[in-house]
């Protein structure tokens, strides 16, 4: 069983909450899309989404804890952990032999789930390559290595290898939270725990980039790209990714749920 938790953005701290809804709704189908049915999705949220998808392998978990409408980066990172946590802890109702953070505007793989079941024992996995891709465009870009140090949906683990306390609270300062939350970290952090991460042998998430409702927004500004080193920076590595994507094929839009 592999379950799948999910943190959603509070309709306070949105720009949009209508388009918050909609872009989560897209990754909950491609959550929801597996080759197998042994998952489960834990949602966290303050708000319940308005979407008109349902399946019943999800769950609801409405939290009350403050939110703000103009949270900087710490806040926002502290909103996430939190709701990370809280699923986490209630994924222990479903016995799973691991579980994943998703993004809540990431696509993964719908052969995850039938990929962990072959592998129950393994410690986990990180993903190496993955895909980059904005709605709305015939094209895609295959980020085929360090696809986990950019985006966060992008380690499975092992759910028996850590001690749970009951109450999420206890987490806060624990490496514990951070192996879930910091996508950066954890490959480093199972390795000093003797449980070492192994590459999943296929890109298995998509990064969905530029809709603007993203929790850190790495957006181009070309008029700021002539004048700022920094923005130069991600302006040429934009075109360099446009000249090396490829055609969006339909074997990649129905492994991952790409409708639009």
């Amino acid at each position: 069983m592999l379950v799948f938790v999910v943190p959603l953005k509070s309709r306070k701290a949105s720009k949009s909450w209508e388009k918050v809804c909609q872009i989560f709704e897209r990754t909950v189908k491609s959550i929801c899309n597996q080759t197998s049915d042994q998952f489960r999705v834990v949602i966290v949220c303050h708000d319940k989404p308005s979407i008109s998808f349902h399946h019943p392998h999800i769950t609801y978990l409405e939290v009350d804890f403050p939110t703000f409408h103009n949270m900087d980066r710490e806040q926002k990172r502290d909103d996430q952990r939190r709701k990370v946590a809280i699923g986490q802890l209630y994924a222990a109702e479903f016995d799973p032999s691991h579980t994943m953070k998703v993004d809540a505007d990431d696509l993964i793989s719908n052969q995850l789930v039938e990929f962990v079941e072959k592998h129950p024992k393994s410690y986990g996995w990180y993903f190496d390559s993955g895909y980059e891709y904005q709605y709305g465009k015939n094209f895609i870009y295959l980020r085929s290595s360090n696809f986990y140090r950019h985006c966060g949906t992008s380690n499975i683990l092992r759910y028996d290898l850590w001690e749970w306390p009951k109450n999420p609270e206890e987490l806060d300062s624990d490496s514990l939270l951070q192996s879930f939350q910091c996508h950066v970290k954890t490959r480093g952090i199972m390795a000093k725990k003797n449980t070492p991460l192994t590459v999943l042998p296929f890109p298995g998430a998509i990064y969905n980039v530029r809709h603007g409702e993203n929790i850190f927004p790495r957006e181009v500004d070309i008029f700021k790209a002539i004048i700022s080193p920094k923005q130069s920076t991600l302006f040429l590595k934009s075109v360099y990714k446009r000249l090396n994507s490829q055609p969006l094929s339909v074997q990649i839009r129905n492994e991952f749920g790409i409708d639009d």
